[in-house]
């Protein structure tokens, strides 16, 4: 099972104390949160304001220090269009990411527009794919296009927790039912993080947690930081093993 922290998301600096958001905090987070147990990492970039961005002299010098100093586990990056809302810029942007200095893997939203030529270029660049499935609808681009994503990422965004169960229930159902065997990973955010986490573990699916999905533990006080939360799913996740 993977254990992924996803350490910022496109929270607003200061969200939380503990939300890393500089360089220098990204890396420093990357050697709590696998010492917690996770193992690999998920990130949005950062600009010198804090805002989310996908630009080359943001990507390169972010994952040129989580190369020379991170934990030495899998990175993985957002394409989402909070961090670019021009899908057309985004792909250009990508298009110059630095070739030395690669994440092993990026998330794309099948429901965004761009998202199937993104995946394309990612594909012709040696990127790993993670195709977000939020919808059923996004479980069918990926069917009939017949991406080739390393994995599939199906994230809920319902706020109640039964709503969320039962649109991952009809994603999945969707995937098993299209012969889609890539390795999956369900999750939640802030109210239903915990239950969808726990019905991923359940499952046998890969996991994530982290700041982008909450800021609570499951008793509802808030976590210190990532590594706490992290922490906190390898236990639910070694308790049902």
């Amino acid at each position: 099972m993977r254990i992924v922290a996803c350490l910022n998301g496109d929270r607003r600096p200061g969200a939380h104390p503990a939300l890393p958001v500089s360089v220098d905090q990204v890396v420093a987070d990357a050697h709590a949160v696998v010492a917690a147990g996770a193992t690999e990492i998920h990130v949005h970039p950062r600009n010198s304001s804090g805002a989310e961005s996908l630009e080359p002299q943001v990507v390169a010098p972010l994952m040129e220090r989580l190369q020379a100093e991170g934990p030495g586990v899998p990175v993985s990056l957002t394409t989402s269009l909070s961090a670019e809302a021009d899908p057309w810029r985004r792909y250009d942007l990508v298009q110059r990411w630095a070739a030395s200095a690669l994440p092993d893997s990026v998330t794309v939203n099948l429901h965004e527009a761009g998202s199937v030529d993104l995946i394309r270029l990612l594909e012709d660049r040696r990127i790993g794919v993670e195709a977000g499935v939020w919808t059923v609808e996004a479980a069918r681009i990926l069917v009939a296009t017949g991406l080739e994503a390393a994995a599939v990422l199906v994230e809920p965004t319902q706020v109640a927790v039964e709503d969320a169960r039962r649109n991952a229930d009809a994603i999945l159902s969707l995937l098993d039912r299209a012969g889609v065997d890539r390795p999956r990973m369900l999750h939640g955010a802030d109210a239903t993080a915990w239950p969808v986490l726990e019905a991923a573990v359940s499952e046998g699916y890969d996991i994530r947690m982290g700041l982008e999905d909450t800021m609570r533990l499951p008793d509802g006080e808030e976590a210190h930081d990532n590594a706490a939360l992290v922490a906190q799913a390898v236990n639910l996740a070694s308790a049902a093993a």
